[in-house]
């Protein structure tokens, strides 16, 4: 191979990132590489990047490979013992074309193929610039990174470090840029996004600084937030919800779980009351709104009462876009020290909660038929609703947004006829 390739796994700040990675690195001159960015999630997460990297290896014996992202921080000796693997950069370090520069020759040691340093060191995330967001018609732009709250189960805080804001004016200038690339969508993303600006002066919110791009770039045609934490949300964040109609009507949020005591075991910010309050709120001041959520079936101590409190959450709040993730537990957090189910039980309450999710997901798709809907197309014949709904959009060109009328589902997207557009 010649070039740069990158293969991302995780979230949207990851893809967000991976294409910052890819020009520091062809800016440091780097060629025949491939560019693992990893995410440590879940162990499957890790253990999906690992197959990656060994098939990597087998399809480019004479490329180099080099190995970042949260995994690399986290599990930094686990991927530099891998022989496959010939540098490992963390998360501050992938970031900077010095990095590139200095990467250590093929057949070194482990340790001389580290470039990882204390994530806990960083204070400020610097704004990372990019036109294009490679294979998405959607534009990701990262304004916050890191957290500073400690859930029991998750390893990502030491990953990313603690929460930094990205200023306003640079998240400003890069929506401009990206608008005027011809983006019509815009996503926020995050690792904490709705704690955004509380490292800044001021203490501008993520409502505020949705605002403000909505307000002085009038070429976005549609934002969206890439997943919140319901119990931060802000005024200024209900107010577009209320009044928006750039503001898309779907929200992502990090509910994990239904039942107030394994809520408390996993140190969560709010409990089951808190999240049905925000949801109805929404609904509310804009009833078209859909919701998905993250959940995780099978934490330790989980009884099958509390299950069925997740399950009722689920249902109660009309969850359309159901996450479930087997509870995998992280070395080195809390939940991992605690009394743990037995492996088969937690995949079959993570089955049964992903079923119920298969349902409302079903209920969703059934009350859009007949709705009219503008449509975003995407790169693979399918579009997405501005409530991010799945469409079958064959034949139109990527990019555009369409005027349709649904008239049907598969049981996985829905089908459309092209309208008019409204005068």
């Amino acid at each position: 191979m010649s070039g740069i390739e990158v293969i991302t796994f995780g979230c949207r700040l990851n893809t967000y990132e991976s294409e910052v990675v890819k020009a520091q690195a062809e800016k440091a001159g780097l060629n025949n590489a491939i560019l693992v960015n990893t995410c440590a999630v879940t162990g499957e997460a890790v253990r999906q990047a690992r197959q990656a990297i060994r098939r990597a290896r087998r399809d480019n014996p004479h490329a180099r490979i080099i190995v970042t992202g949260c995994a690399a921080q986290t599990e930094k000796q686990t991927f530099a013992e891998m022989a496959e693997v010939d540098a490992v950069l963390g998360n501050e370090e992938k970031l900077t074309s010095a990095s590139y520069r200095s990467l250590p020759d093929f057949g070194v040691s482990a340790e001389e193929k580290l470039r990882v340093n204390d994530i806990m060191s960083v204070k400020a995330t610097a704004p990372q610039m990019v036109r294009h967001i490679d294979g998405h018609v959607r534009a990701f732009i990262q304004v916050q990174n890191g957290c500073d709250h400690r859930c029991t189960f998750c390893i990502i805080p030491y990953g990313r470090g603690n929460s930094r804001s990205v200023p306003m004016g640079a998240v400003v200038d890069q929506a401009r840029r990206l608008a005027d690339s011809g983006y019509r969508e815009i996503v926020l993303t995050g690792v904490d996004a709705t704690s955004y600006g509380g490292d800044l002066p001021g203490g501008p919110t993520l409502g505020f600084l949705a605002k403000t791009l909505l307000k002085h770039i009038p070429d976005i045609r549609r934002l969206r937030l890439s997943s919140i934490d319901s119990i931060e949300a802000d005024a200024h964040l209900m107010d577009l919800i209320a009044d928006e109609p750039r503001f898309m009507p779907h929200l992502h949020l990090s509910l994990q779980h239904g039942d107030d005591m394994i809520l408390k075991r996993m140190k969560r910010r709010h409990l089951r009351a808190d999240a049905l309050r925000f949801i109805e709120e929404a609904r509310r001041l804009r009833p078209e709104m859909s919701f998905g959520a993250d959940m995780i079936a099978g934490f330790p101590t989980e009884t099958e009462e509390m299950f069925d409190n997740a399950v009722r959450l689920a249902e109660e709040a009309d969850i359309a876009h159901l996450h479930v993730f087997p509870y995998s537990p992280r070395p080195g957090t809390p939940a991992a020290r605690m009394p743990q189910l037995d492996r088969s039980l937690v995949k079959d309450r993570a089955a049964r909660l992903r079923a119920i999710g298969h349902g409302l997901h079903q209920s969703h798709l059934d009350r859009m038929v007949g709705t009219r809907q503008w449509l975003l197309v995407e790169n693979n014949g399918l579009a997405h609703t501005e409530n991010f709904t799945l469409v079958a959009a064959a034949g139109l060109r990527p990019g555009e947004l369409v005027p349709a009328t649904i008239t049907g589902h598969n049981g996985k997207h829905l089908d459309m006829q092209l309208t008019a557009a409204a005068a």
